[in-house]
């Protein structure tokens, strides 16, 4: 690839940086500000989402519990009170003991106010803490006798940072990082070839201008560039970090329904403000159309623009929560056959393929992510154009 030439920098400057002496560019603070509210809408969604899942029960069994794959999945893919490290393991004579990160609990109580404490509180969910326990993630009131205050439970009100909440707030760093050095590289030196980040960040970013945002928008594309290139780095982003077997990698931030859904709401929203004359009329009474068929069109049509939104969803959601299934399932083989053979030689033997196949499909996993990211920017892209496009 050559160098751009002192006017392509310029263009691609004025996506990052205010022109004159002010400093940062509007666009980087719409950008930020998009973030920012991408982040609070997921909160509020992720909230009032019911877990399905205890990751105590799985990294803590009790005697009479017996280990299952499905339940080591479920673990993975969930959301969490705490981040988990590492398990117990013993190698030549050394042990060393399970190890997860608390995370803050924050609960607002009708009755009793705020309230704030460590997850450790709990300790894995055995014990009640401040009248507050812990079942299947989920934190509820309990009475006198131990049992669940349903009325109690009603009135609180979970503002918690969990495992997904706080890598989200982790890849939202790492994208101002990541936009304000380049932004400030481009800043002093405007007219000179790329280098380091910024030479990894421009082919990116001017693929997403003119292969994602020119090609779909056409007219006036520049206003959704901020948007475009802020679900494309978070999603990009999440899904990468999301593969890293180890902190602060592995949270299933993406593969969250409450997450595609905030961004698919944006999406929505955006698309229903910007829609004009043209848009509305197609919708609602399509011209060439018979008239005693254009009242089956506009239901079919106005299903459509409820419809989109929900596909983008559920592209997003399904796609990288069954990568991480897959996944799983492979590594789960070694100790299946592992425990119904005679010894550890059923789990070795399953070990090789398991760990060539997981290996492999990690590998996959990452230009997935990519994809989804390109895809789901790419619809937003087509929804928007299909609402500004004006028939000529």
């Amino acid at each position: 690839m050559h160098p751009p030439t002192s006017r392509q920098a310029r263009k691609l400057r004025g996506i990052y940086m205010r022109r004159g002496s002010t400093g940062m560019n509007r666009k980087i603070a719409k950008i930020l500000l998009l973030v920012f509210v991408l982040l609070q809408g997921t909160f509020s969604f992720a909230d009032n989402q019911e877990p399905s899942h205890s990751n105590n029960e799985a990294d803590h069994p009790t005697e009479h519990e017996e280990w299952t794959a499905g339940s080591m999945i479920m673990h993975h893919i969930m959301d969490a009170h705490e981040w988990h490290v590492w398990d117990d393991w013993e190698l030549w004579g050394m042990s060393v003991s399970a190890w997860s990160i608390p995370l803050p609990i924050i609960l607002y109580d009708e009755d009793r106010g705020l309230t704030m404490f460590s997850s450790s509180e709990f300790q894995h969910g055995t014990k009640a803490f401040k009248e507050y326990a812990i079942a299947d993630e989920h934190i509820y009131a309990v009475g006198p006798n131990g049992e669940k205050d349903e009325a109690a439970t009603a009135m609180i009100w979970d503002l918690s940072l969990t495992k997904n909440a706080v890598a989200l707030l982790f890849s939202v760093g790492l994208m101002l990082l990541i936009f304000l050095s380049v932004a400030r590289r481009y800043k002093k030196h405007p007219d000179e070839a790329p280098k380091g980040l910024q030479a990894l960040m421009e082919p990116i970013i001017l693929f997403v201008r003119d292969d994602v945002a020119k090609m779909a928008i056409k007219h006036n594309y520049e206003r959704y560039m901020p948007y475009l290139l802020t679900i494309f780095f978070f999603i990009w982003i999440n899904n990468i970090m999301g593969l890293i077997p180890f902190f602060p990698g592995g949270a299933n931030v993406t593969g969250n329904v409450a997450v595609p859904m905030v961004m698919a709401l944006f999406t929505f929203i955006i698309t229903l403000a910007i829609g004009n004359k043209h848009y509305w009329q197609h919708i609602l009474w399509m011209p060439g159309v018979p008239v005693a068929i254009k009242p089956l069109m506009m239901v079919i049509e106005l299903a459509g623009v409820f419809i989109k939104p929900i596909v983008l969803v559920i592209r997003l959601f399904a796609n990288i929560t069954a990568g991480h299934i897959v996944i799983l399932v492979f590594i789960s083989l070694i100790f299946i056959f592992g425990e119904h053979g005679t010894s550890t030689t059923g789990g070795l033997i399953a070990a090789i393929p398991a760990i060539a196949f997981a290996i492999f499909l990690n590998i996959l996993e990452i230009l997935v992510g990519a994809i989804q990211a390109y895809v789901f920017t790419l619809l937003s892209a087509v929804y928007f154009g299909m609402a500004t496009d004006d028939g000529h």
